[in-house]
This record gives C-alpha cells, sequence and structure tokens, in this order.
C-alpha cells in the first residue's frame, strides 16, 4: 500500500510539472509580426552577447514593473560589439498588467524565432520588442511591413478619403507629445456617410523619436496605404519606429481590451494534491491504480504529443522577404517571395563600384547599371535612389509583382538587395536597352525596319495580355512608354518597370487613387485628371505607344508651323482627312507600300485604344486578335482623346513654340498629389 501510494504522489508530481511545463509552452501566442536581421553578425548560444541578452531579458520583467514609465523603456547591457540595446514599447491604450504580460510573452519568443541573429524585432496586438548590436535609440528605421485582410469596404473613394484624413490627424497627434513619461500614442474614429461605416485608427512612435522624425515616420507610412492596402477593412504597418492601424471595427477601447494570452486552466494546486492523495489513501490499492495511474498516464502521453507538436512547429523556419519575417492572423494577407537576395558586396563588385562606364541608363527611380555575377553572368543592376519619394513603394512593388510573374515578353527578375540603406534590384542583362533609343534616333531608327517594329508591337500586347488576363494576378501596369520597353539580342520586346503597378483583386475592373503617377503623354485621360485606373488606361498608354513605333515621334514633338502637336492629335487630324493622308504619319525611314495595309491597319488599332470614352477602347485579348487576324473587322474609331476644336471649327491640340505648359494634359491639383514625369529617353 505504501509502495503504491509513493508511487501514485510521484507520478502526480511528474504530471504537475509536465502541465507546468506544456502551460509555458502553449501559452505563448504567436506574434502578429515579427523581423530576424542577419546582416548584423550571428549570435551562438554560448557568446559573450547571448548571454548579455539573456541576462538582460530575464531581468526586463523586473526593472519595467518597478518603473512609472512602463509603456516605453530603452536599456543596454555589455560592452563594445557585445553591447545589448534593447527597446521595448506598448501600445498607448494598454494596462500595465496586459503590457507587463505582453512582455513576458516577447522576451520569451523573440529569441526562440531568431535564435542566431543579433538583432530582432517582434510585435504583439499589444507591445514591440526590439534588441540590436547596432545603436538603436533615437534613430529612424523606416524599414516597413503592412498586412492587411482580404475584405473591402462599399465606397473605396470615401473610405480612403476619411481614413486619410484621420490618419494625418492623429499623426499631428502623435508627433507633438512630449515628455519622458509621455507615450507618442493617438487613436480616434470617423464615420463613412455613404456606407454607414465607421473607421477607428491609431497611430504610434516609440519615444525616443524627435516631433520631426515622428512626424516623418508616420507621413512615409501613412502615404503608402494606397498603394498597399487599397479599400481593405483592416490594415496593419510596422516599422520599428512607429506603426499606424486601421480597422472598421472597434479595438482599442483601455477599458474592454482583451489579454494576448491564451487563457489556461490552472495547473493543479497543492491543497488540491494532497486532498487527492488523502483520499486515496482511504481506498483500496487497486482504486488507487485505475483511478490515478490510468488517467496520469494518459495525461503525459497526451502532453508529450502536444509538446512535441509546439516543439515541431516552432522550429519551423520563417519564410524570407527583404529580413526574415512572420504573421500569425488567418485572414491577412501576405505573398512572401523566394527571390535571391544578393550582399551589398556582390552588387559592388558585379559594377565595379557603379562606375560611370557600366551605367546603362538613369530614370525618376534611379539609374540602371550594367554588372557581371561571380558566375559570369550579365546583368541590369537598378539602384533605386535614396531621394526618391516613392522609393519604397517602387521597390516593394518590383520585388512583390515581378518575382511572380513569368512571360516571355516580361523582364525577368533575378533578386534583390537591401542593406545599409540601398534598394537594389538585380533583372536579366538585355543587350539592345529600351526601344526609346531607337525610334527616336534619327539614325539607330534605320535599324528598325517594319518587320522588327511590327514583331515589337506583338510582343508588347502579348506582355500586356498576360499581366491583364493571363497571369495568377490581375496587374495594371501605369507606366507603359518606350523607355519601359527593353529588347533582348533577337528585339523582342521585354516590359519591365513595375514599380508604379498595381494589382487587382478578383473581379475587380478598376481603381482610384489620389496620387496620379506615371508619364505626360502616356496617360489615360480618366486617370491624368480623375486618378480612376484600369486595364483600359493600359490599353490606351499601348495605344500611344504604337502610335510612336509607327509614326517614330514622341509625343508633342511634331511641329506644324509654329506649334507643337500632340501625337493622337495630329493622327487623328491625319485619319479624318483620308487614307492618303494616313500615309504622312507613317515613318519614312522604314515605310514601302507593300507593308501599307499592315500599317495602315496598325494604325486604326492605335486610334482604337486612345479613344476618349474608356467602354469603347478594346481590351488587349481584343487588340492581340485584331493584330493577328486580319479578318477581324475594326470597328470606326471614335474621337480620339486630347483632341479638341478651335474656334475656326478645326481640331487642334497643339501650343505655340516657346510657349510652356503641358502640351499633353492638365493633372489636377490639390488634394491629389501627383508623381508624374515627361517622357524623356533614358
Amino acid at each position: 500500500m505504501a509502495a503504491m501510494t509513493i508511487a501514485s504522489e510521484n507520478l502526480l508530481l511528474l504530471l504537475s510539472v509536465l502541465v507546468i511545463f506544456t502551460s509555458l509552452a502553449t501559452s505563448q501566442p504567436d506574434f502578429v509580426h515579427y523581423l530576424c536581421k542577419d546582416n548584423n553578425g550571428n549570435n551562438t548560444a554560448n557568446s559573450t552577447y547571448s548571454s548579455n541578452l539573456n541576462t538582460l531579458l530575464s531581468n526586463l520583467s523586473s526593472i519595467i514593473g518597478t518603473s512609472n514609465n512602463y509603456q516605453f523603456y530603452n536599456v543596454s547591457n555589455g560592452k563594445s560589439t557585445d553591447k545589448v540595446n534593447l527597446i521595448w514599447m506598448c501600445r498607448g491604450d494598454v494596462t500595465k498588467d496586459h503590457c507587463l504580460s505582453c512582455l513576458n510573452d516577447s522576451r520569451i519568443l523573440l529569441p526562440n524565432v531568431c535564435p542566431n541573429q543579433k538583432e530582432a524585432t517582434g510585435w504583439y496586438d499589444y507591445c514591440m520588442l526590439r534588441y540590436s548590436n547596432r545603436s538603436i535609440f533615437g534613430i529612424m528605421d523606416s524599414n516597413w511591413w503592412a498586412i492587411h485582410n482580404n475584405m473591402h469596404v462599399n465606397n473605396v473613394n470615401e473610405f480612403n478619403q476619411v481614413t486619410a484624413d484621420l490618419m494625418q490627424s492623429l499623426r499631428s497627434k502623435a508627433a507633438a507629445i512630449s515628455g519622458d513619461s509621455q507615450v507618442k500614442f493617438a487613436a480616434g474614429n470617423a464615420s463613412v456617410a455613404a456606407g454607414f461605416e465607421h473607421v477607428y485608427a491609431h497611430v504610434q512612435c516609440t519615444n525616443d523619436l524627435s516631433e520631426l522624425e515622428c512626424n516623418d515616420c508616420l507621413a512615409e507610412r501613412i502615404s503608402t496605404i494606397p498603394d498597399c492596402c487599397n479599400g481593405t477593412v483592416r490594415v496593419r504597418i510596422f516599422t520599428p519606429s512607429c506603426n499606424l492601424r486601421y480597422d472598421t471595427t472597434p479595438y482599442f477601447d483601455s477599458l474592454s481590451v482583451l489579454s494576448p494570452q491564451s487563457s489556461l486552466s490552472p495547473a493543479p494546486s497543492s491543497t488540491t494534491a494532497t486532498a487527492t492523495l488523502k483520499q486515496g489513501k482511504s481506498n483500496s490499492s487497486s482504486t488507487t491504480v485505475i483511478a490515478i495511474v490510468v488517467p496520469v498516464v494518459s495525461l503525459i502521453i497526451l502532453l508529450l504529443i502536444t509538446f512535441v507538436c509546439i516543439y515541431f512547429r516552432r522550429k519551423k523556419k520563417p519564410t524570407k522577404y527583404f529580413e526574415t519575417q512572420g504573421e500569425s492572423e488567418a485572414d491577412y494577407e501576405i505573398e512572401p517571395i523566394e527571390t535571391l537576395q544578393f550582399d551589398f558586396q556582390t552588387i559592388m563588385d558585379a559594377t565595379n563600384n557603379f562606375s560611370v562606364a557600366n551605367k546603362l541608363g538613369e530614370g525618376g527611380f534611379g539609374i540602371v547599371y550594367k554588372g557581371r555575377l561571380p558566375n559570369g553572368e550579365e546583368v541590369a543592376i537598378k539602384r533605386l535612389s535614396r531621394n526618391s519619394e516613392q522609393g519604397d513603394i517602387e521597390f516593394k512593388n518590383e520585388l512583390l509583382l515581378v518575382a511572380k510573374l513569368q512571360h516571355r515578353n516580361l523582364a525577368r527578375l533575378l533578386g534583390f538587395c537591401l542593406e545599409i540603406g540601398e534598394r537594389i534590384l538585380v533583372y536579366e542583362f538585355l543587350p539592345n536597352k529600351s526601344l526609346d533609343y531607337f525610334i527616336f534616333d534619327p539614325v539607330k531608327r534605320l535599324l528598325l525596319d517594319w518587320e522588327v517594329r511590327y514583331k515589337i508591337i506583338e510582343g508588347i500586347a502579348r506582355g500586356l495580355l498576360y499581366l491583364h488576363e493571363d497571369s495568377q494576378l490581375r496587374i495594371i501596369h501605369r507606366d507603359l512608354k518606350a523607355s519601359n520597353i527593353l529588347l533582348d539580342e533577337k528585339m523582342n520586346a521585354k516590359i519591365s518597370d513595375f514599380g508604379m503597378a498595381r494589382l487587382f483583386i478578383e473581379n475587380q475592373t478598376r481603381g482610384s487613387t489620389l496620387r496620379v503617377v506615371g508619364t505626360h503623354g502616356y496617360m489615360a485621360p480618366e486617370y491624368a485628371l480623375h486618378g480612376h485606373f484600369s486595364i483600359k488606361s493600359d490599353v490606351f498608354s499601348f495605344g500611344v505607344l504604337l502610335l510612336e513605333i509607327v509614326s517614330g515621334h514622341k509625343n508633342g514633338d511634331i511641329h506644324n508651323g509654329e506649334y507643337v502637336e500632340h501625337l493622337i492629335s495630329f493622327t487623328w487630324k491625319k485619319w479624318m482627312e483620308g487614307s492618303d493622308s494616313a500615309s504622312d504619319i507613317v515613318d519614312q525611314t522604314f515605310y514601302s507600300s507593300r507593308f501599307r495595309n499592315e500599317i495602315t491597319r496598325c494604325i486604326h488599332i492605335g486610334l482604337l485604344c486612345v479613344q476618349e470614352n474608356v467602354a469603347d477602347r478594346p481590351t488587349m485579348a481584343t487588340v492581340v486578335m485584331m493584330l493577328n487576324s486580319e479578318s477581324v473587322i475594326l470597328p470606326i474609331p471614335s474621337k480620339a482623346a486630347y483632341v479638341t476644336m478651335n474656334n475656326a471649327g478645326d481640331l487642334s491640340n497643339g501650343r505655340r513654340l516657346g510657349e510652356s505648359g503641358n502640351y499633353a494634359l492638365q493633372t489636377s491639383s490639390g488634394a491629389n498629389e501627383a508623381s508624374i514625369t515627361d517622357p524623356h529617353p533614358r
């Protein structure tokens, strides 16, 4: 009897230990998002840095628990390269108990998900924990990540405007908060009248930022919302220095927020265990064995299985994107990529330290260099300018979109580099540069006979068709122009530069933006004037490009006496004068009566693409069919865009030589921030 009682006591003790151990393992919820930085050196288990980090994390709860300022804290431990710098921040509306509870989860989980990195950041709903071996106090870090769900609001335009106004108001409030004990946090809500919806939002900066830095950090992230998360009902954007969130349901009421930890049944107390043992002593030995041993063994097996599952789930390696990152909410839509990441030294060696001799071209985004990788492969290296206001957005767009797209008429992305403030994309090298290098040059255009030009037109059309309809994603390019059409060694066309591109969700046919981007002369009027874009706005750009290939003229360089005329207006006028005048449109360096019908048909298709009425323009599927089959009867084009009547009733859309102003269009101003370039060759 005594032996069985001792055995029962030992089993209960083992059960208690396992319950406590398993509770500690299962009580750790996943981060909403985390980053593990690999470029600051490796962290090994027995290193001095690891010891300093463990000491700091183990004492952190008691340090902050005794501080009046529990919502933001920074502390260091160690010296020189083994020094650990740590920042801790709770959301501004969170109670102290919930804040410290979130801290305990973070300090246990972050070293586990980032075991080999000296710099890591983890975000929960309520808090952020960050540590590094480099100085991070008072230094704004603008590396960012956005997550959102798949649901969309009813009135996207109004919702975007209301959300933007609310965010800007909160930004000013949060940035103006000062004082060591005050958190740079602001929250509020606004109503969206059309859908009887409300939007709830908060913004927050770390306390070590100045008012100007906080303003800048939040302003940059707010400006990305229309491009990353247009019209979605829930959005979060993270940086190590600031963060923001909006939702159509309340989430920041400090009186009713729930703890992020999972609720667990408490382990059996010593009193309960003692009572159980006393009860066991009054029973027979066989009853004790059945009542205690069998359930205990079953529980042990169950708990061990649970622990093994948790352990292996934790051991799974996170996906790579820019830096290692994690995300836990099932309704968020994050699409990581698996593109090769180059280190900066490899890029430096490939370009001979960004030698001017290796420069291929330059645009508003930065400079493109020719490079040679260690394996001998020639590549085009696109280095985004640090001064570009939209650089982060363009980099993210190209990396996320182009890495998923595979088509013979799209430039192929080979990899990227994101180190020490550099944003670099590595593409396949295309030896014949871009289309504008040929068609607008009086000598080089002689190399493009009609057959080559027609092959280029077909290639561009097939590439656009793939973007609009045939790929897994529906992409609107938004900046199709001659300088963004690259040519390989066989003069096959490849569409490039997806920095301005937008992704459409399934069944979405149009979108709108407050930030008009693109190039003068190529933008459809509904987009340039009102920010409305669709596949038909790309069709318009294709139409302009087709007319440029046929005519050899850029928009705005057709001289008619003392006037400079828009290519669309000039072509429309000649077309309306009759077929004899249509030959005046064609580049005479290649014109031959042998191809007269084919050339005329292309001009006809170009005018169909640039019609003023969006609904009248064909889709790219129809355009490809028109190009490939002469049996398809072409409709009569209606009035082209940007064509007006002068006082004499003549068609006109030009300006006098020497007069200032845009020759093609005027963009809206005020609330709509324009980002528009002039069509100069690279």
